[in-house]
């Protein structure tokens, strides 16, 4: 066989084959995306759309069933009845005020439970014998429902705002405490023999690696219990409260004005989303080299 012939024949065959790989391909089935496809990604947008049509669905099945005559009108109010409420609300019975002393509360105590449990459960995390030592009283308090308290905390506190507080303090500082000792464990055990290795003392191991390493945990830690904190909101306010959206609500239940409850209860859960979104936004500004 001439040289020519045999050098231009591995070239020919060659693209036989690339033709016949690109004819197979074009031949393949597409395959459709499921509505149930495993951690499909979606653009923004969808999901945008999918969170609004969701809530489309949620009023519309609301106002249905108000108006059904299922249903006492007074007793289920309309979507609009409880707008109008609500815009009445602010426009003539001073419900900002209620609103600001309800996220003064909610922060404050926030704040103090915070403080309590974040250097206490890096501690337990950190060091066994602390955590073993602590997490025998703070593990079986996660267990007692925070209205429990309240009886003995009007005894000890009164009916003013420390009773309030104190309560809401409760309600989260034990949960956040076993969580931020867990986010605390998770750091892997790698960075921190490497770090003493290299002759860095405990206390800087704690803080420049360990610290770091955690934080995005403690944030989005502190996000969930946030929203826990929300629900426990109305249970402070409700008793010998004269301002907040709890006490707003406990008025408006000796008049039966069932349209300012709902208004009441829609006002928490959109400030509990609007305070989450916050939380987002510095989680996703503060952690770039994270993926969202």
């Amino acid at each position: 066989m001439p040289f020519s012939v045999a050098k231009e024949l591995p070239a020919e065959q060659a693209r036989n084959s690339t033709d016949r790989s690109v004819e197979s391909k074009a031949k393949a089935p597409v395959r459709k995306l499921s509505v149930f496809e495993f951690r499909r990604s979606m653009s923004f947008g969808a999901k945008l759309g999918l969170g609004l049509a969701a809530w489309g669905l949620f009023v519309l099945s609301w106002h249905l069933f108000s108006v059904s005559g299922l249903a006492d009108p007074t007793l289920f109010p309309s979507p609009a009845r409880v707008l109008e409420a609500w815009i009445l609300l602010f426009a003539e019975k001073d419900f900002a005020l209620d609103v600001a002393q309800s996220l003064k509360r909610i922060f404050s105590s926030f704040g103090i439970a915070l403080a309590i449990a974040l250097p206490l459960g890096i501690m337990m995390g950190v060091f066994t014998p602390v955590g073993s030592f602590f997490n025998a009283l703070v593990s079986p308090f996660r267990y007692l429902p925070a209205p429990s308290f309240v009886p003995l905390l009007l005894m000890w506190l009164g009916t003013g705002e420390e009773q309030k507080v104190a309560l809401l303090v409760i309600g989260v500082v034990f949960f956040l405490t076993t969580l931020f000792m867990d986010n605390t464990r998770a750091v892997p055990m790698e960075l921190v023999e490497s770090s003493r290795t290299l002759g860095v003392k405990k206390l800087n191991v704690v803080w420049r690696v360990v610290l770091p390493s955690a934080l995005p945990s403690y944030v989005d830690t502190a996000r969930q219990m946030l929203a826990v904190s929300w629900t426990y909101l109305v249970i402070a306010e409700i008793v010998a409260a004269t301002d907040g959206i709890g006490a707003m609500m406990m008025r408006a239940k000796r008049f039966v004005q069932v349209d300012s409850i709902m208004a009441g209860i829609l006002t928490i859960g959109l400030l509990g989303l609007l305070s989450d979104l916050l939380i987002r936004l510095i989680y996703r500004a503060s952690f770039r080299y994270l993926k969202h």
